[in-house]
C-alpha cells in the first residue's frame, strides 16, 4: 500500500452538525508514516465536552487480545501451561478437561454468564460485581456445545482473570501495568476494577431516545473481557507491538500461533487465536478484534502490511467496527481523502432512538399459568404463562411473548425456548420442562417445580 493514500492531518470538516450528539475517534496510522486521527462529536453532553486526542474509552472485548497475551506471556515464563485443565487452577471450577488455551480460544463450551444474568434475577442497573459472575461460571458443570466448538465466552475471560491472578499472585490490573502497558507506555490504559473509579478523560456513553440522549453505563466492571479504558494512540502502541510479535513469527504465522493455534470461529472464513480474529485469506490478511460494552463499541485492525486502524465510539448508535471496516476499505481501496471526509463516509446516516423491544412487553391481558421452572446452573427461576393464545415466559418481573416458530420451538429476543415434546392434537399441555438456548449460553435445562 501506498502510504501517500493516508491523510497527514486532521480535519474533521463537515462533522460539525454532530457536535450535539455523542462521538466516535478513528485512528490510522501506515507502517512507514505518520499518524492521522479525526474526531467528531462530544465526549461528554453535560459538559459539552468534545471528544479528542486525550479521550478514553471503554474498549470492551478488544481487552481480550492483552488479557491472552498476558496468559501467553506467563507460559513463556513457565508460569503456566496453556494445555493445563482450568479445574486444576480453579477448584471451583468444575467443567472437566477445559484447558487455559480453550478459554482463550473460546473453545471451551462456557455459557456467557452476562447472559444469564436476567435469569438469575438481575435487573438491568443492579450491582454486579466479577464475583457475581464468577459464581454463576462455577455452576456449570458440563460443556454447553461438544468439545473443540467455538462458543464466545466473556466468562472465559473472566476466569482467564482468575488464572493470571494465581499465576502472579498479583490482580489484572497490577499484571498488565507490569507487564504491558508501562513498558509500552501506554499511560492511559488501566482496568478499572471499581465502577466508582474515576477515569481521567474518559467519555461517557450515550443512546439515542425519543426526547433526547440516555446514559449507558451500568454498575459493573468486568476485569479480562471488558473494563479496559484506553485512548487510541494508546491502543496504537499495543498494536506496534503486537506487528513486532507477528514479524517475530516463523513462517508469516499469525501473532501467537507459534504459542497457541487459530481456529474456525463464529464468523466465517474468519479464525481465532489469542483474543483475535484473524482473516487468513490472500492479499486480506489481517488480524482484528471488536468491543461492545454499555454504549462503547471499539475496533483495531492490523493487516499484514503494517497498517493500523482504530475507532472508538461512545455512540450506542454507531457501532466502531461497521465504521473502522468502512474506513480500512476505503484505504485499501485507495482512495485519498483528508482523516475528517474518512470518517465522515464511514460514519451512517444518523440513527434513529432506540425503542423498547417489540418482544418483551407488558400486558393487561389474562394469562393462564403453566408453572414455574428452575435449572441446575443458573440461580432464581423463571415462569410460563399462556396469554391470548401465546406463550409467555416472565424473568425480572417483565415478559417475553414468544412467537412460535414451530410446533416445539419458541423464539424471543435473544434466546429460543424448546419444549420436549409438540402436542399433536393441537390441545396446549403444561410443560414439564423446556430446553432454552441463549445466544451465548446455550442447552440451559429448565425443569418444572412441584405445584
Amino acid at each position: 500500500m501506498n502510504p501517500t493514500n493516508i491523510p497527514t492531518g486532521s480535519d474533521t470538516a463537515g462533522l460539525a452538525d454532530r457536535l450535539g450528539e455523542p462521538g466516535v475517534t478513528l485512528y490510522v496510522r501506515h507502517v512507514d508514516g505518520p499518524p492521522v486521527q479525526a474526531e467528531t462529536g462530544a465526549a461528554n453532553l453535560e459538559l459539552a465536552t468534545p471528544v479528542g486526542k486525550d479521550t478514553t474509552f471503554n474498549v470492551g472485548s478488544v481487552a481480550k487480545q492483552i488479557t491472552a497475551y498476558l496468559c501467553i506471556r506467563a507460559a513463556r515464563d513457565r508460569l503456566l501451561t496453556l494445555d493445563r485443565p482450568v479445574g486444576d487452577i480453579l477448584p471451583r471450577f468444575h467443567i472437566p478437561d477445559v484447558t487455559v488455551g480453550d478459554l482463550i480460544q473460546h473453545r471451551g463450551g462456557i455459557r456467557d454468564a452476562e447472559s444469564l444474568l436476567s435469569l438469575a434475577g438481575f435487573r438491568e442497573l443492579d450491582h454486579y460485581t466479577a464475583s457475581d459472575l464468577l459464581q454463576l461460571a462455577y455452576r456449570q458443570q458440563r460443556r454447553a456445545v461438544e468439545p473443540g466448538r467455538f462458543l464466545y465466552s466473556n466468562t472465559g475471560y473472566l476466569l482467564l482473570a482468575e488464572v493470571l491472578t494465581h499465576a502472579y499472585s498479583a490482580g489484572l490490573r497490577q499484571i498488565a501495568d507490569q507487564q504491558v502497558f508501562a513498558p509500552l507506555g501506554m499511560t492511559s490504559a488501566r482496568f478499572k476494577n471499581d465502577p466508582r473509579e474515576v477515569i481521567p478523560g474518559a467519555a461517557a456513553s450515550y443512546q439515542a431516545v425519543a426526547d433526547g440522549w440516555q446514559h449507558q453505563q451500568r454498575p459493573a466492571t468486568l476485569p479480562g473481557p471488558g473494563s479496559l479504558w484506553c485512548t487510541a494512540a494508546d491502543l496504537d502502541r499495543w498494536l506496534a507491538h503486537l506487528r513486532h510479535e507477528w514479524h517475530s513469527s516463523a513462517n508469516d504465522a499469525l501473532p501467537f500461533e507459534r504459542d497457541l493455534g487459530y481456529w474456525p470461529s463464529d464468523q466465517p472464513p474468519f479464525t481465532y487465536g489469542a483474543g483475535l480474529y484473524a482473516d487468513p485469506r490472500p492479499s486480506r490478511t489481517a488480524v482484528f478484534h471488536y468491543g461492545h460494552e454499555q454504549g462503547f463499541s471499539a475496533a483495531t485492525y492490523l493487516t499484514a502490511s503494517g497498517l493500523r486502524v482504530i475507532c472508538l465510539s461512545n455512540h450506542a448508535g454507531i457501532a466502531a467496527d461497521h465504521v473502522a471496516a468502512t474506513a480500512l476499505a476505503n484505504i485499501t481501496d485507495g482512495i485519498n481523502t483528508e482523516p475528517g471526509e474518512l470518517l465522515s463516509r464511514a460514519i451512517p446516516c444518523r440513527p434513529s432512538f432506540n425503542s423498547t423491544s417489540l418482544s418483551r412487553v407488558h400486558t393487561n391481558a389474562p394469562h393462564t399459568e403453566l408453572g414455574i421452572y428452575v435449572c441446575d446452573e443458573v440461580p432464581g427461576t423463571v415462569r410460563l404463562t399462556r396469554s391470548a393464545g401465546s406463550l409467555c415466559l416472565w424473568r425480572r418481573g417483565t415478559l417475553d411473548r414468544l412467537t412460535r416458530i414451530d410446533p416445539a420451538t419458541y423464539a424471543a429476543n435473544g434466546y429460543t425456548l424448546t419444549l420436549p415434546t409438540a402436542s399433536t392434537d393441537g390441545r396446549a399441555r403444561t410443560p414439564g420442562g423446556f430446553i432454552l438456548d441463549l445466544d451465548r449460553a446455550p442447552r440451559l435445562q429448565y425443569r418444572r417445580l412441584p405445584d
